[in-house]
């Protein structure tokens, strides 16, 4: 039985040992202190994500890391089950076609080139790159000022660090939906060009689910992404066989960003599911009501489905994994977050010759405890 979560790297790259060498079904406590299951190996996660039978509802799923389930609250659909999950993603579907995201293209690099031409030697990859560029992209996508962003950063922060009480984490989560509440009030009276405007004027949605759908997208849209970048630039540059052949060959950057996406996998816990029936799975009997965790580190590091999961490889298939999740709850923005990504390391890896960190890799702060892992902090030089 686990119930060390969240276990320490002793790698920044790698997932805790105890995750990944345990066997593909195995038990876990959760945070209230009830046994329910982690799962480590590609197949059965795949499983778990595409079976009815287990359910993503927030009052039904448990946390290795917090004591209590959390309510869904309206337009979080990420945390619903179909029907109600069908019905809303259905509305923002559109949003976020393809072909769509590919014409924000133009506009995602012009944002990039900016903030790299603001970079001075010393400066903190994180706070003046890494965060601002999906920062700026998903405020212009879903109409939110991006002047108020040091507000919505700071609090999306505090709703997830652990060092934060869960009062305390509450209350950053209040203040950011009543700051998207009033957004999306004065967004019904005087609509724009934006996400928010289009799904007032497309739909019967109310203020509260809009707040909840606007909140969900805001966290997702920056967070995430933001990690990805800041962690993935100090991969690539301990890995300097790979930042030399991605030099070499621009064109290996959609294959760069799928690696990383899998060799990184920053999601870290709260991919759960909760049973609601008696289920087999990997020769274990999962029982009604326990939550199983997917755990994507170990996942995508699955040696029976990727070879030499451990290595950094630029050029390999990375066919199949799960840093999106799978099923239907597979993420909405996964094509934007590419676009971010190929746009983000493109512009560094052209644009600051001799990229290098300005401290030792070993003092490189990690944000280890939270559910998106990423680095605090990313001082370079060029």
């Amino acid at each position: 039985m686990t119930d060390a979560l969240p276990i320490g790297r002793t790698c920044p790259f790698t997932p805790p040992a105890e995750i990944t060498s345990r066997p593909p079904v195995s038990r876990l406590r959760f945070a209230d202190g009830s046994p329910g299951w982690i799962v480590t190996t590609h197949a059965e996660a795949r499983k778990v994500l595409t079976d009815p039978r287990f359910s993503a509802q927030g009052d039904r799923v448990k946390s290795p890391i917090r004591p209590e389930t959390q309510p869904t609250a309206p337009g979080a659909f990420a945390f619903m089950d179909p029907p109600e999950h069908t019905a809303y993603r259905k509305l923002l579907t559109g949003q976020f076609t393809v072909r769509r995201m590919q014409a924000l293209t133009p506009r995602i690099a012009e944002i990039a080139a900016e903030l790299l031409d603001a970079l001075q030697p010393g400066a903190d990859l994180v706070t003046q790159f890494a965060l601002p560029l999906p920062s700026r992209v998903i405020c212009e996508l879903i109409g939110v000022p991006y002047q108020d962003h040091e507000f919505f950063e700071r609090n999306s922060a505090n709703m997830v660090d652990p060092a934060n009480s869960f009062d305390q984490r509450d209350t950053a989560g209040e203040a950011l939906f009543g700051y998207l509440a009033a957004l999306v009030g004065r967004k019904r009276a005087t609509p724009g060009d934006d996400l928010i405007s289009g799904l007032i004027e497309t739909s019967e949605l109310t203020d509260v689910e809009l707040t909840g759908i606007s909140a969900m997208l805001l966290f997702a849209g920056h967070e995430t992404t933001a990690n990805m970048l800041g962690l993935g630039t100090f991969a690539l540059l301990q890995h300097p066989e790979q930042l030399a052949r991605l030099r070499a060959d621009p064109g290996l950057i959609d294959g760069a960003v799928e690696e990383l996406l899998r060799y990184l996998s920053i999601v870290q816990y709260e991919v759960n599911r909760a049973a609601l029936e008696d289920v087999e799975l990997g020769g274990q009997l999962i029982k009604a009501g326990e939550t199983v965790l997917v755990s994507l580190p170990a996942v995508n590091r699955d040696e029976t489905r990727f070879g030499n999961p451990a290595e950094l490889d630029i050029t390999r298939s990375t066919s199949g994994h799960l840093a999106f999740g799978h099923g239907v709850h597979q993420c909405l923005g996964q094509q934007l977050a590419r676009i971010e990504m190929r746009a983000g390391f493109a512009a560094l890896i052209s644009g600051l010759p001799g990229l290098k960190l300005a401290i030792a890799p070993e003092d490189v702060p990690l944000n280890t405890g939270r559910g998106i892992y990423g680095v605090a902090s990313l001082p370079v030089t060029w």
